[in-house]
């Protein structure tokens, strides 16, 4: 698998045979379930993932492990796609501790039994974890888009762990890196429409989490979903300032419309022809065959 520097290590994963991400969201590109192991003196490993690709991220882990033991698995977010895992790294790796919020530990019995034995590290704003010569920095980010949700800054190599923030539909075919793809053509689309579904409603933490990133020099960016950000970030960085803070990238008007007998859709029309006569751009939906997903990201 593809490495960031000799100990950042992508082992993540993805899924081209999933039609609805989350039961609701169609993914006709697929999806990844992004996870990564810091090798140190210390190991920690970043989240697991979705169950459907257990096996692979086991494999993926275990090669970049090369024989050695987890000490800790950081849990960014307790969300069945990247925390499935957690009850089965627990039995596989006994000594390893688990390290999360408090609001995570507080939800983790309601997903899983984890023995009483295993160590469990709650961190608060600011604490850091020494792994060798990397240490991490815990950054809290609650409802972004769950309330247990944390953010880790690995200060070395100045890399951003975002959880589910910064992330996007698709999946990664054989890249990693959003650089290595023409991502404004084939994936800021999809980028938009995950973040106005899964994160939209969040605007005003989002805002938060970014206001606390401005204080960090980040590198790389490495989100749970889409492709990991090292070159041009402060562009998809100031899309997460525009959309969270509810302004259009473009002026116009989105028209979304059901007609039983035709009759609506060329009310539809003619309100959209006579905007465009004033030089407003508008588009049109018609909600009985157009997925929610896409309407709500125009």
């Amino acid at each position: 698998m593809k490495k960031f520097s000799d100990s950042v290590k992508y082992i993540g994963a993805d899924d081209k045979e999933i039609d609805l991400f989350e039961s609701q969201y169609a993914v006709p590109n697929g999806i990844s379930y992004n996870s990564y192991v810091i090798l140190d003196e210390k190991i920690a490993v970043m989240d697991t993932i979705d169950i459907h690709k257990t096996d692979e991220w086991y494999t993926n882990l275990e090669r970049e492990l090369g024989g050695r033991t987890p000490d800790y698995l950081v849990i960014s977010h307790l969300e069945p796609d990247h925390a499935a895992n957690i009850l089965s790294f627990t039995k596989k790796y006994p000594s390893a501790a688990l390290v999360g919020s408090a609001k995570t530990f507080a939800m983790l019995p309601q997903f899983f039994a984890v023995d009483d034995a295993v160590e469990k590290i709650a961190v608060k704003e600011g604490d850091t974890l020494s792994l060798g010569s990397h240490e991490l920095t815990f950054i809290m980010a609650p409802m972004v888009h769950w309330p247990e949700v944390m953010v880790e800054y690995e200060k070395s190599e100045q890399i951003l762990f975002s959880a589910d923030a910064f992330g996007s539909f698709g999946a990664l075919n054989g890249a990693i890196f959003a650089d290595e793809v023409d991502f404004e053509r084939d994936y800021l689309d999809e980028a938009r429409r995950y973040y106005t579904n899964i994160v939209g409603k969040y605007g005003t933490q989002v805002q938060t989490l970014l206001t606390k990133a401005a204080g960090l020099d980040i590198q790389m960016i490495c989100p749970l979903h889409g492709f990991v950000w090292r070159r041009n970030i402060g562009d998809f960085i100031g899309k997460y300032l525009l959309w969270s803070s509810y302004k259009p990238e473009k002026n116009g008007v989105m028209i979304a419309y059901a007609s039983v007998y035709g009759n609506t859709a060329m009310a539809a029309e003619i309100l959209s022809s006579r905007l465009r006569d004033r030089g407003v751009e508008t588009v049109m939906f018609d909600v009985s065959v157009t997925p929610a997903s896409e309407i709500i990201a125009a």
